[in-house]
């Protein structure tokens, strides 16, 4: 993605998003929202192994039908993180003997 989006040569940053900063539904429109859209699953996809990504990513996920310039930008500071942070995530080996269990309350 980081080639794709050409960032390989961007600087890393710390976190994710800028939590000091609000996303707003008004703005001025991003030209090409199927580009955004494209991004955007593949980052939800990511967020799969790379679960410090889901909340911005989740958030941003509101804004596919109408995104701006600022939803965007947002992306690129994602993935400024994950160039810095390649070594994070959850690595799930093929081989492993180990199984992945779960248990849910959840009455419908």
């Amino acid at each position: 993605m980081l080639s794709e989006t050409g960032m390989l040569d961007s600087s890393p940053v710390s976190t994710p998003k800028n939590f000091s900063t609000k996303f707003h539904a008004d703005g001025e429109p991003f030209s090409n929202p199927t580009t955004f859209r494209k991004l955007i699953g593949k980052l939800v996809y990511l967020s799969n192994t790379r679960p410090d990504i889901t909340f911005v990513v989740n958030h941003l996920s509101q804004y596919l039908s109408s995104p701006t310039n600022e939803h965007y930008q947002a992306i690129f500071r994602i993935l400024q993180y994950l160039k810095g942070t390649t070594r994070q995530g959850i690595f799930f080996d093929a081989e492993s003997d180990v199984q992945l269990q779960a248990y849910s309350d959840f009455v419908a």
